[in-house]
């Protein structure tokens, strides 16, 4: 239990503050929530499996939809100010697809989280991250193909098809 909470504590943490819009202390509530119900279902979690961020993350999300139920479950008190009953928009799926495709892209190989990062993420074309990584456009060319593969099976891995 403490080597799962070493690994996924901070990323954990992190995802839960972005669902608790900023609210640190209730973030850490989730979380240590959602270790000690990970705690209770051991035996139903793989061990096997290359990552438990999904599962924590489904866990925490659902926490923090639980919390939010309850609060407003409650006749508000007064003095409430207009912003505080404001609706948020649910960004919740987004920001769990983020940290699953930040995961699947951490289990690359450097060169293709590098290339990825060039020709994707910065919007190049073949020439201009060719020029930037100093390698032939070829190359360029047959490890965006071999990364893409690559981070397909790893997100698929993870439990996301498309």
């Amino acid at each position: 239990m403490s080597a799962l909470y070493r690994e996924y504590h901070r990323p954990l943490l992190a995802f839960v503050i972005r669902l608790t819009a900023g609210d640190r202390q209730w973030a850490e509530d989730v979380v240590q929530e959602t270790m000690i119900r990970a705690w209770r279902s051991a035996e139903q979690l793989d061990p096997e499996s290359v990552s438990l961020m999904p599962w924590l993350a489904t866990v925490a999300r659902r926490i923090v939809i639980d919390d939010r139920r309850r609060r407003d479950a409650r006749p508000h008190e007064s003095g409430d100010g207009p912003l505080e009953t404001m609706p948020v928009p649910d960004e919740m799926e987004g920001l769990l697809h983020q940290v699953v495709v930040s995961e699947a892209l951490k289990a690359l190989s450097p060169a293709h989280r590098e290339i990825l990062n060039e020709t994707i993420l910065r919007d190049r074309s073949v020439n201009d991250a060719a020029e930037a990584l100093g390698i032939p456009v070829g190359t360029v060319k047959s490890r965006v193909y071999y990364a893409v593969r690559a981070l397909r099976i790893a997100l698929e891995e993870r439990g996301v098809t498309a």
